[in-house]
């Protein structure tokens, strides 16, 4: 067995049968000229079944006796289920992107089974404009958003003549990655790296102190900037939910969004959130239900260093949206300042501070599932946004072209919807997430992404 830590068991723990605890993600496959989708999608089922050496991160569940060695430890299985793993599926009649959509959403509420490696890859065809898509959900505590799309990436080429293409978990995949160089080191070097490695960790522990002093006085002095335990407006975002889902996705090329940042002096997740924040001020507007006051979006932030693909690594901010202000240019003027206030605060902290700031932010999470807490508890933040930057160049597996990359990430107890953006050749995906009771007619938030986005380019330069 191997030691879990408990930046992954927090994700078994906070588990129920309403909150189930995975990432996904869709992608979608133009065919290779002279290829049918039903070709390509018989190619890849081949291809994945054929990929029988499998990385140890796909081949590890919790250990049993669930209830109690779960939480705790990591065992791993000696080979994988093809059968159960691996799903081949034809969508209905007329074959639809909606359709897609609807069975991303019924699968994405479903428990994955602990007494397997938690994961799933559906190979789904049938849509009407010939593409083929690929629909993956696997357990958050084995992996977070920037580890899967690196995952991803892995199996992808930016040459449409590769035909090396194969299954995420061929655990050939890491091993022709190009290798490290590293100085060879003798007995001394190593015993004091480590021991340089032990003092480094003590000095951060003895710096959190200050670090919480940093952020406590940044939140009484810099107006634009919002602290952890300061309060969010409640909203019909923030109520207990069932779990089923409702999926919606869309892309935006990312030379769009750029422009605008170029215009307006800030960055590409600036104008992200700026997006989202109009979409939201209208949504909730059309169901009477837009606070007085701004909503609050927290936001993950990867600690993830080069080379480092395992596991979870994430700290998060917090970022006043100005939902309040009806002005699209005054929106975007307050969500700049409160991004920077934000970045602001947290530069500088070293890694064990980070986590630290990020536990802060986010901990009523931990107790939202129990019973009354989000009811009768004052909730921190509103929804949380990720942005997930991925590589710009087009990409292909065995010759097909990666038309779309959306990931389809977590609602929560207190926290129903989760917009989660990736970048990749060339798009700004967006996948948006929600509890399909509580959130009505959730998928024309895509149309008042439009939306702002149109009035974001009509606002003169900064």
């Amino acid at each position: 067995m191997q030691y879990m830590p408990v930046t992954e068991s927090m994700f078994l723990v906070a588990e129920t049968r309403d909150q189930p605890m995975h990432v996904g993600g869709l992608q979608l496959f133009v065919p290779r000229e002279g290829q049918t989708s039903e070709e390509l999608a018989e190619e890849m089922a081949a291809s994945f079944a054929a990929a029988t050496d499998v990385a140890p991160m796909f081949l590890k569940r919790p250990a049993t006796p669930a209830q109690f060695a779960g939480y705790t430890a990591w065992s791993f299985d000696d080979e994988i289920d093809p059968d159960y793993h691996l799903r081949r599926i034809i969508l209905p009649r007329p074959g639809a992107v909606r359709d897609l959509l609807r069975y991303v959403s019924l699968n994405h509420g479903a428990l994955l089974d602990r007494r397997r490696p938690m994961w799933e890859m559906h190979i789904i065809e049938g849509l009407a404009d010939g593409r083929v898509a690929l629909y993956t959900k696997v357990h958050h505590s084995v992996v977070d958003g920037v580890t899967a799309l690196r995952l991803l990436q892995r199996t992808l080429s930016t040459d449409p003549a590769d035909r090396t293409g194969t299954a995420v978990w061929d655990a050939r995949l890491k091993r022709r990655r190009p290798p490290v160089e590293r100085e060879s080191k003798g007995l001394l070097a190593s015993i004091t790296g480590a021991a340089s490695q032990v003092l480094d960790i003590a000095d951060q522990v003895v710096g959190l102190a200050p670090a919480a002093a940093k952020i406590a006085v940044a939140g009484v002095t810099d107006k634009d900037y919002f602290a952890p335990m300061q309060q969010a407006p409640q909203t019909i975002l923030n109520v207990p939910i069932g779990s089923a889902r409702r999926f919606a996705a869309q892309d935006w090329p990312v030379e769009r969004l750029r422009a605008v940042g170029k215009a307006q002096k800030m960055t590409l997740n600036d104008v992200v959130v700026a997006m989202c924040a109009g979409a939201m001020r209208t949504y909730l507007s059309d169901h009477d239900a837009l606070p007085d006051e701004s909503l609050v979006a927290v936001m993950p932030v990867s600690l993830h260093a080069d080379g480092d693909d395992d596991g979870n690594a994430v700290t998060a901010i917090s970022v006043r949206m100005a939902t309040d202000l009806e002005d699209a240019g005054e929106r975007l003027a307050a969500i700049k300042a409160s991004t920077t206030a934000a970045k602001k605060a947290v530069r500088g902290l070293r890694p064990l501070q980070a986590l630290a700031l990020g536990a802060a932010t986010i901990w009523p999470l931990a107790f939202n599932t129990v019973p009354g807490f989000v009811e009768y508890t004052p909730t921190g933040f509103n929804l949380m946004i990720s942005n997930v930057p991925g590589p710009e160049e087009q990409l292909y597996w065995n010759g097909a072209r990666l038309d779309g990359c959306y990931p389809v990430s977590i609602p929560m107890e207190g926290l129903a919807m989760n917009i989660t953006v990736t970048t990749v050749s060339g798009k700004a995906n967006f996948g948006i997430i929600g509890a399909r009771a509580e959130l009505p007619r959730l998928q024309r938030i895509l149309d008042h992404l439009e939306t702002t986005l149109t009035e974001l380019e009509a606002l003169p330069p900064a």
